[in-house]
C-alpha cells in the first residue's frame, strides 16, 4: 500500500534518506531540476513525492520549443527524430503543440535517400508522421501541424541564439505550450462545411472579449470559393481589438479533417485569450528590399514595449522574399530581428501568402479599422511578438 513516505529500501537508513522521506521543501527543490517525464515516474514512489511533483509541475508555465535542421539519416523528417530524443528532457507538460516543417521528406518518401542508409532505416521509423507525434506527445495535448515551403527557426533552448531562415533543406520546430494561469489556448479548424458563427464562437474567435491573438493558417484557398471562405473568416476579426497573423501553407496535419472533401480548402489556427497576453506586428512591405529598410520596419515593434521574457517572435514571409528580394543576401530579416530583440526566439515560415498588418494590442492603444482584404498580402513579411505574461 502506498504510504506517506518513501520506503526505506529506496532511500536507505541515513539522514539523507530521512530528509528525502519527510521534508517536502527539500524534495520539492530537488524536483525542480527533474524533466517532466521523469517527474511522473518519481510521483509513483510515495504520497510525499507525488504531492511535491504536482506542485512543481504547476509552476512550469513557460512555453518551450524544439527545433531541428539538416538532413536526417533516417527515413523521416529531421524534426521527428529530434523530438524523439529531446522530449525526454523538457521541463513542462505540453497542452498544445504547434509544429511547422518544410515539405522536404515529411511524407515519409525515400525518393531522395539513396543506398544502404535508406534501406537500413526503413524499419526504424513509422510511416505516418502524425501517428508518431500522437505517440510522442501526451494524449491530452492538442497537436496542430503545418507544412510549408521554408522554415524559420531559433535553435532549441536558447532564445538569444541567432535565428536561421531555411528556404531550402529540412528544418522544422515544435512550439510547446503548457497550461498557463490566465491564458486560454484553443485550436480550430474550419472548412467550407464547418465554418459558421457558432463554430467560430466555440473556437473563441467571436463574442470573446478576452481574445488577444489569433494565429491563422489557410490552405488551398486559391481554389474556387476559397477567397470568399477566407474573407468570411477574417471579416469579424479585421475590425476587432485582436492581433491576427499567419499565412497560406502547403498542408496541415494532426487535425481532424474528416469533414473536408478531398482537396478542399480550409483554415486552422490557435486563439490566445487572457489579460496577460500582449501582441504586436509590423508588415515588411513588398517594396522593402534592403537590410537597412527591413531593420527600420522591424524596429517599429519596439513601440509596443513588450517584455522580452516569456515572449515569442513569429515571422511569416512570402516564399518569394528571402535571398530573392535582398540581392542574394541570406537571413536578412531574421538577422534584423535578432539585432533589435536580442533575447526573444523567432519561429516561422516561408509560405504562399501572408496574413497581418501593423497592429499593437494593449490596454491603452488606438486601433484603426482594417478591412479583411487589408490583412491579406503577397511578397511581404509579417513580423510579430506575442507575450504570455
Amino acid at each position: 500500500m502506498e504510504g506517506d513516505a518513501a520506503p526505506s529500501n529506496i532511500l536507505g537508513e541515513s539522514k539523507a534518506g530521512y530528509v528525502l522521506s519527510n521534508v517536502a521543501e527539500v524534495v520539492e527543490r530537488i524536483l525542480t531540476f527533474v524533466p517532466t517525464k521523469n517527474l511522473f515516474r518519481i510521483a509513483s514512489v510515495c504520497r510525499l513525492w507525488r504531492n511535491c511533483a504536482r506542485r512543481v509541475l504547476r509552476t512550469r508555465q513557460r512555453f518551450t520549443w524544439l527545433s531541428a535542421s539538416g538532413s536526417s539519416i533516417y527515413n523521416e523528417h529531421v524534426l521527428l527524430r529530434t523530438m524523439t530524443q529531446d522530449l525526454e528532457n523538457i521541463c513542462m507538460l505540453p497542452q498544445t503543440a504547434l509544429l511547422m516543417v518544410n515539405h522536404e521528406n515529411f511524407s515519409g518518401s525515400v525518393s531522395h535517400r539513396h543506398g544502404k542508409a535508406a534501406r537500413r532505416c526503413e524499419d526504424e521509423v513509422e510511416s505516418d508522421p502524425a501517428e508518431k507525434l500522437r505517440r510522442l506527445l501526451p494524449s491530452s495535448c492538442d497537436i496542430m501541424g503545418i507544412v510549408t515551403p521554408g522554415i524559420v527557426v531559433t535553435p532549441s533552448g536558447s532564445p538569444s541564439s541567432p535565428p536561421q531562415e531555411y528556404e531550402e533543406g529540412e528544418a522544422g520546430f515544435s512550439l510547446l505550450f503548457p497550461a498557463m494561469d490566465g491564458v486560454t489556448i484553443r485550436p480550430f479548424h474550419f472548412c467550407k462545411k464547418t465554418l459558421s458563427e457558432t463554430a467560430m464562437e466555440e473556437a473563441g474567435l467571436i463574442n470573446n472579449p478576452d481574445l488577444k491573438v489569433v494565429l491563422l493558417f489557410d490552405y488551398d484557398t486559391y481554389k474556387s470559393g476559397g477567397g470568399r471562405f477566407l474573407n468570411k473568416l477574417l471579416e469579424p476579426l479585421s475590425q476587432s481589438n485582436v492581433l491576427i497573423v499567419g499565412g497560406q501553407v502547403e498542408d496541415v496535419f494532426c487535425i481532424n479533417r474528416t469533414c473536408c472533401s478531398p482537396r478542399s480548402f480550409g483554415a486552422v489556427g490557435l486563439t490566445f485569450s487572457g489579460s496577460k497576453i500582449q501582441g504586436a506586428s509590423v508588415l515588411v512591405d513588398q517594396d522593402i528590399n534592403s537590410p537597412k529598410a527591413a531593420e527600420a520596419t522591424i524596429q517599429r515593434l519596439k513601440a509596443a514595449n513588450i517584455p522580452e521574457k516569456n515572449t515569442m517572435g513569429f515571422m511569416f514571409a512570402c516564399v518569394g522574399r528571402g535571398h530573392n528580394i535582398y540581392n542574394n543576401l541570406h537571413n536578412v530579416e531574421a538577422d534584423a530581428f535578432r539585432k533589435i530583440f536580442s533575447n526573444i526566439p523567432l519561429l516561422g515560415f516561408f509560405g504562399n501568402g501572408e496574413i497581418g498588418c501593423d497592429r499593437i494590442v494593449k490596454e491603452n492603444y488606438t486601433l484603426s479599422e482594417t478591412e479583411a482584404d487589408g490583412l491579406q498580402h503577397s511578397f511581404t513579411t509579417v513580423m510579430s511578438l506575442v507575450h504570455f505574461g
